[in-house]
C-alpha cells in the first residue's frame, strides 16, 4: 500500500534517521518512550501526543511493509468503548469509513433452540442507540494509525528500528537501538507483545497455559447482506464465529482443535466453503474466500504485575486471551485509556510522568479488571468447549434466563461494548 500519511508515501512522523529530532550524537529525548508500534503499542502513542506529552514510538517494522497487501488479513473487533478511545486519539476519524458495524450479536449453542440475543435498539448511549462495536481489518487500522501519527507534531514514530537494550534507573529509562542510536525518557511503555524485551527485561514473570485449540481464519464475501449481525456458536471444539464488515463481508473466526486445523486448512476450496456455510447455518447465501486461510494457536498470558520501576506494560506485553468474547484489543485499549489518563494528569502538574504514584494508580486500575476477565474468558471456554449433557443443560438454561431478563441482558450488552465499570475519561468521551 503507498501513500501512508503523506504524498511521498512516508509519514512525516516516520524518522528513518536522527531527523530534528536527535542530537548531534544520535540521542533523541522525550517525555514517554512507547516500545512496540502495533496497534496497541501506536494507539499509546497517539493518545499522549494529541494530549500534548512529547513520545517517540519505537516501531520495529516500517509502516510500507505492515500497510502492504498480504502482511496481516486478520480483523479486529473494536468496542463502544475502544472507538471512544480511538476518536480521543484522533484515530478513529480515518478509519470509520472502513468499520462494519456490530448492531445485532446472536450467541447460539449448536445442540440447543435456546440462545442470547442483543440487539442494539435496547440500550442507548449518548443519547441514541450505538453499535456494540465494528469489526475492521488490521490493515485498516494500521493505515488509520500511520495517518494519525503523521498529524502529530509531538510524536516521533522511529520506524523500522530496533531496540536491542532497556536500561531503567531512577532518574529515568534509556532505549539503545540496533543502529547505535539511543532514545531517552522518564517513563517506557512495553506495547511489544506476548515476547516482551521490556517485561523480560524488567523481570516480570508472566502465568502462561494454552487451549487444544487453534482459530483458523479468514475473511469471505457473501451475496446475502449480513445486516450488521455478528453470531458465534459454541461448538464442541471451540467457537465458530461470523463477524459482519462492510461491502458484503464477513470475518471467519473459528476455534478448531488443533489437532484437526490442518485438515481444515488443506481442503479444497470449494469444500471449505461448504463447511462455512455448513457451520454459520447458511444465512449469508452465495460465499466466497477473499484471503487465504491462516490458523493460529489460542492460549492465555498473565503478567504477574503490569508496572516496574519507570515501566508500565500495555496490551500483550500484560496479558492475552481467548478470543471468545472478543476482547483482545478491547483490553488493551482500556490499558491505554487508563494509562494515558494516569500520565497526562501527571504531566500537566508538572509531575514526573514515570513516577512510582503515576504507575501504582495505572496498576490499581487496570490489574483487577484484567484478571477478571481473563479468568471469565478462561471458564467460557471450558464451559463451552464440550458436549458433556449435563454442562450443556446449564449452559443453555443460562443463555434463555439471560435472554428472558431484561436488567440482566443490558448489563452483558453494556459488557460487550466495554462500559461497565470504573471508566477513564476517553471511554466516556471526555478529553485528555
Amino acid at each position: 500500500m503507498a501513500g501512508l500519511g503523506s504524498e511521498s508515501g512516508t509519514p512525516r512522523a516516520v524518522r528513518q534517521g536522527g531527523g530534528d529530532a536527535a542530537g548531534s550524537a544520535g540521542l533523541i529525548e522525550t517525555e514517554v518512550v512507547v516500545l512496540g508500534g502495533g496497534l496497541a503499542g501506536l494507539t499509546m502513542a497517539a493518545a499522549l501526543a494529541t494530549a500534548g506529552v512529547p513520545v517517540v514510538c519505537i516501531d520495529r517494522d516500517s509502516p510500507e511493509r505492515m500497510g502492504g497487501q498480504g502482511f496481516d488479513i486478520r480483523t479486529t473487533a473494536i468496542s463502544y468503548a475502544s472507538m471512544k478511545v480511538l476518536e480521543g486519539a484522533g484515530v478513529w476519524p480515518h478509519m470509520a469509513d472502513k468499520a462494519g458495524p456490530m448492531l445485532d450479536i446472536r450467541i447460539a449453542d449448536q445442540f440447543s433452540p435456546l440462545f442470547i440475543h442483543y440487539d442494539h435498539t435496547e440500550l442507548a448511549m449518548e443519547g441514541k442507540h450505538q453499535p456494540f462495536g465494528w469489526i475492521l481489518d488490521n490493515k485498516d487500522i494500521r493505515h488509520a494509525l500511520f495517518t494519525r501519527a503523521a498529524e502529530l507534531p509531538g510524536l516521533v514514530h522511529l520506524a523500522p528500528a530496533q531496540a536491542v537494550a532497556v536500561e531503567r534507573t531512577r532518574r529515568g529509562v534509556t532505549v539503545t537501538l540496533e543502529d547505535g542510536r539511543t532514545v531517552r525518557g522518564k517513563l517506557l511503555v512495553g506495547a511489544d507483545g506476548r515476547r516482551s524485551l521490556a517485561r523480560d527485561g524488567a523481570g516480570i514473570k508472566v502465568r502462561r497455559w494454552s487451549y487444544d485449540q487453534s482459530a483458523i481464519i479468514c475473511t469471505i464475501r457473501h451475496s446475502e447482506p449480513n445486516k450488521g449481525v455478528a453470531v458465534e456458536h459454541f461448538l464442541p471444539n471451540g467457537p465458530f464465529a461470523v463477524l459482519p464488515m462492510t461491502d458484503n463481508r464477513c470475518s471467519i473466526v473459528w476455534s478448531e482443535k488443533t489437532s484437526l486445523v490442518d485438515t481444515y486448512l488443506k481442503l479444497p476450496d470449494d469444500q471449505f466453503i461448504e463447511e462455512l456455510t455448513r457451520r454459520s447455518g447458511g444465512y449469508l447465501g452465495e460465499i466466497t474466500l477473499l484471503t487465504r486461510r491462516e490458523a493460529w494457536p489460542l492460549s492465555v498470558l498473565l503478567a504477574d504485575r503490569f508496572v516496574a520501576d519507570r515501566l508500565a506494560l500495555i496490551g500483550e506485553a500484560a496479558h492475552a486471551i481467548h478470543p471468545i468474547a472478543g476482547q483482545g484489543l478491547n483490553l488493551g485499549m482500556r490499558d491505554i485509556a487508563a494509562l494515558a489518563e494516569v500520565v497526562v494528569d501527571a504531566y500537566r502538574l508538572g509531575l514526573d510522568v514515570g513516577g512510582p504514584e503515576v504507575l501504582a494508580r495505572f496498576q490499581r486500575w487496570r490489574r483487577f479488571d484484567t484478571v477478571l476477565l481473563a479468568a471469565v474468558c478462561d471458564g467460557l471456554v471450558h464451559l463451552f468447549s464440550n458436549n458433556i449433557p449435563p454442562v450443556r443443560l446449564a449452559r443453555d438454561v443460562g443463555m434463555a434466563v439471560i435472554n428472558r431478563l431484561p436488567p440482566v441482558k443490558r448489563f452483558f450488552m453494556k459488557h460487550a461494548m466495554g462500559v461497565v465499570g470504573d471508566l477513564p475519561r476517553m471511554i466516556r468521551g471526555v478529553p485528555l
